[in-house]
């Protein structure tokens, strides 16, 4: 079921359902008004596709980017949650597994390539997220990817979703990391092993760690929001994607 597009001068949005092999699947999309200079994949925080993360896939219909939010938590009934209480989401987040978001990724990927002539396609994500487009672009040759404070992806979390450094001798897609220095869920150790690492990846890379920023430094609805952080990583992100994936 599909929501009827909302329009307005800048940009259309609506709401979506995507077909999976593990039922229908929401998706926030939102494009120009004109034709999109790429497509960008984003993906969630923990707290689900939340108005931030709307908001995210407007800011970068308004840079001219066709963007599409799947809703990973599908499978458990509840997609969204409000920030604070993580206990109302730990449920949804420990079922959720690797080869389920790569699931999501791929009919969303399949989706954007059917629907669009944009070719190249980007994915960023945030947190929970910022893990899922490291896996990604990994193990999918896509335009770019963007990490956001993506922990565990050196080392294996209380989560149980193991390490991904063993994918960087193969990585297939040009990757930015964005991290904040004050994280305290991704220590100075696991930053310094992840930069190493991914400087010998076969693809473009590069990291920033932001000093006086902490997890979810991007996040302007939470207390943890750095604007200095935030305004510099998006910046280049709309930089990373403008040279990997835009066509104008």
């Amino acid at each position: 079921m599909t929501s009827p597009p909302n329009t307005d001068a800048e940009l259309i949005t609506q709401t979506l359902e995507l077909e999976t092999a593990d039922g229908p699947m929401p998706c926030y999309e939102a494009a120009p008004d004109d034709e999109p200079r790429g497509s960008v994949v984003v993906i969630q925080e923990a707290f689900g596709v939340n108005d931030h993360i709307q908001d995210v896939c407007r800011r970068f219909a308004r840079e001219g980017y066709r963007a599409v939010a799947p809703h990973l938590y599908h499978r458990t009934g509840t997609t969204e949650f409000d920030y604070g209480d993580f206990s109302t989401v730990r449920p949804a987040f420990d079922a959720l597994t690797d080869a389920d978001q790569v699931t999501d990724v791929d009919v969303t990927l399949q989706y954007l390539r059917e629907s669009t002539s944009c070719s190249r396609i980007g994915i960023v994500g945030f947190c929970m997220g910022g893990r899922t487009s490291f896996l990604l672009g990994a193990i999918r040759s896509l335009g770019a990817a963007v990490t956001y404070y993506g922990g565990g992806i050196v080392t294996e979390k209380a989560t149980g979703r193991p390490s991904l450094m063993h994918l960087v001798p193969a990585m297939k897609s040009p990757w930015l990391g964005l991290f904040g220095q004050e994280d305290p869920s991704i220590p100075k150790e696991e930053l310094d092993e992840l930069r190493a690492a991914t400087a010998s990846a076969p693809v473009e890379t590069e990291m920033v760690v932001y000093p006086g920023a902490g997890h979810a430094f991007n996040s302007d609805p939470r207390p943890s929001y750095h604007e200095p952080s935030a305004r510099d990583a998006w910046a280049r992100t709309l930089d990373w994607f403008g040279r990997h994936i835009a066509t104008s």
